[in-house]
């Protein structure tokens, strides 16, 4: 093969191409294929690893041999691989192992679904919604359109691939892939977690606790779905450590019914009395963020070096305070405690924080600030896209002042904090902007009774996780974020008042446990009447959910 057709890593990522385990794609294989004439197909073969052990299953079962050096029968091991080259290692992959197999070249979005295998297996190719695009996006999403399943724009390329792949079984068949934990929480897999749940007799998500692909950090799962053209108000849960676990005798599975099929399956996740006492938590004295108020994205400058400048940057350029408004700096370490006060801006200030944004009001410009756009200009700043779609390209859209400031890039849990300094804010933070008529309470007491276990629970569950363990919220995932309800804090008031003072010293000295139990007491012990054993369990859940994602360094 000649240097330029070399298939490095960058081109299989591309692709959406990750190799599977040999040990996952053996436990697929067993489960997926039930006799030694069951037909095969993997829709995205890459290097035959799936082929390859359900070529060692069907043997295993007896699959009757067509020729003298042949083990399997052509017609039963079917691949589709979009990679010229990695189809032609496929090919000879599995005629090294006794495996005779079509393997077709092209994309399996082209291919009209025949309901005619028995066991569907697979990884499917994944690639993020900003680099799905052009018509391999369109063609996906017709076939998705033709599954009954309309996809949204943010849909990563393995969700039609699943819905198109489903309509290629047989009834009585197996669907057995492997895909990214996306499945459980995000919001484009609600069609996805709908279509399995009203098209099959049995789901199954099998889990891991620790990182199963080398060098990966997206966390997978494996679905095992069986009995196209059911229905089923429930699937079954089975978590392993790892894969050697998977040649031991299973762990036991347990089950959940979403109350919603196309809603988030992440509650499963919870043991069955953390669960209960969750879901009557929020019947009863707890109630999203969206309660309270509005989330909403900060301000997108375009260029934070550019726009956000140091006091004295300021005084070097000349800059007055028509030129400028008081801004909470890129990122969020600031934010650590519940109130983020005027005297801890202007302690950043004096210690070379960016605390000031440019902004120049009217059209009346002071000397320094032409002198500073024409700078921007000199150095390009105006090319920038953000920049470049605005007139005049300097001057940043500037929002409404927030009551409330949310950490949403976080490793250990969201911050929710008073805005008392009274700053704008960037896109590496949201603002919460309190209806009325909850306002004061809302300023006062909810970021402090947000550190409770139930609230950092929730976090956990309507977040998504990244790699590197970061947990984050989106504003529509933030306003699901369950708080004390209204009625809840006006009862809790004084209570909570009360401990503000020991919280506040837990806080600074980074002691957030002791934080947490003491808001635990006031918010779910005397307020929502929680029995300390049921708070032990939420917390613990939370803890649980909490080391799942930290997992992913």
């Amino acid at each position: 093969m000649g240097a330029a057709q070399v298939d490095t890593a960058e081109l299989r990522k591309a692709r959406g191409a990750f190799f599977t385990p040999p040990e996952l794609c053996s436990y697929v294989a067993r489960w997926a294929i039930r006799t030694g004439v069951d037909r095969i197909l993997e829709p995205s073969c890459g290097d035959a690893a799936f082929l390859t052990a359900a070529g060692a299953q069907v043997r295993a079962l007896g699959a009757p041999a067509t020729t003298s050096t042949a083990l399997v029968s052509i017609d039963q091991v079917h691949g589709v691989e979009l990679h010229e080259a990695s189809a032609k290692e496929a090919a000879l992959t599995l005629a090294k192992a006794g495996v005779q197999a079509t393997i077709l070249t092209g994309d399996f979005f082209d291919l009209d679904p025949t309901p005619s295998f028995d066991a569907v297996v697979g990884n499917p190719p994944y690639i993020r919604y900003q680099d799905f695009t052009g018509e391999a996006r369109a063609k996906a999403q017709r076939r998705a359109l033709e599954a009954g399943r309309p996809m949204s724009g943010l849909a990563s390329s393995w969700a039609p691939f699943l819905l198109h792949a489903s309509r290629f079984l047989a009834p009585g068949g197996r669907l057995g892939l492997v895909l990214p934990a996306e499945l459980l929480s995000v919001n484009y897999a609600a069609p996805i977690r709908a279509h399995l749940m009203e098209n099959f007799d049995h789901v199954e998500i099998v889990l891991f606790d620790d990182r199963v692909f080398p060098g990966v950090t997206e966390e997978i799962v494996l679905l095992l779905a069986e009995g196209p053209g059911g229905h089923t108000d429930r699937f079954t849960i089975r978590q392993f450590n790892d894969l050697a676990q998977l040649d031991e005798p299973p762990p036991p599975q347990h089950s959940w019914a979403p109350p919603n099929a196309a809603g988030k399956w992440v509650p499963a996740l919870l043991d069955e009395s953390a669960g209960r006492t969750y879901a009557e938590l929020l019947e009863s004295s707890f109630s999203p963020l969206s309660t309270w108020g509005h989330a909403y994205l900060g301000m997108v400058t375009g260029n934070n070096k550019y726009f956000t400048l140091t006091t004295d940057e300021v005084a070097a350029r000349g800059l007055n305070e028509r030129d400028l408004t008081k801004v909470s700096p890129p990122g969020s370490r600031h934010l650590r405690g519940a109130t983020f006060t005027e005297r801890a801006w202007r302690e950043l200030n004096g210690n070379d924080a960016r605390t000031w944004l440019f902004y120049p009001r009217g059209d009346d410009l002071s000397d320094a600030a032409a002198e500073y756009i024409r700078y921007g200009e000199e150095h390009d700043v105006h090319t920038a896209y953000k920049c470049r779609v605005r007139s005049p390209w300097w001057r940043v859209p500037m929002l409404p002042v927030a009551d409330l400031l949310l950490t949403y890039m976080n490793h250990d849990t969201p911050r929710l904090v008073r805005n008392a300094a009274r700053v704008v804010h960037l896109n590496s933070i949201h603002g919460v902007r309190l209806h009325r008529g909850h306002r004061t309470i809302g300023r006062e007491l909810l970021p402090i009774a947000a550190l409770n276990s139930m609230t950092m629970l929730g976090a956990e569950m309507e977040g998504r996780a990244y790699g590197g363990g970061i947990l984050k919220l989106e504003p529509k995932e933030a306003e699901l974020l369950p708080l004390p309800s209204p009625a809840l804090l006006s009862q809790i008031d004084v209570s909570l008042r009360a401990v503000a003072p020991q919280l506040g010293a837990a806080m600074r000295g980074g002691e957030l446990d002791a934080a947490v139990d003491l808001v635990d007491r006031v918010v779910l012990v005397e307020g929502a009447g929680l029995k300390r054993t049921a708070v032990r369990q939420l917390r613990a859940a939370r803890v649980a959910m909490f080391n799942r994602r930290s997992a992913r360094h």
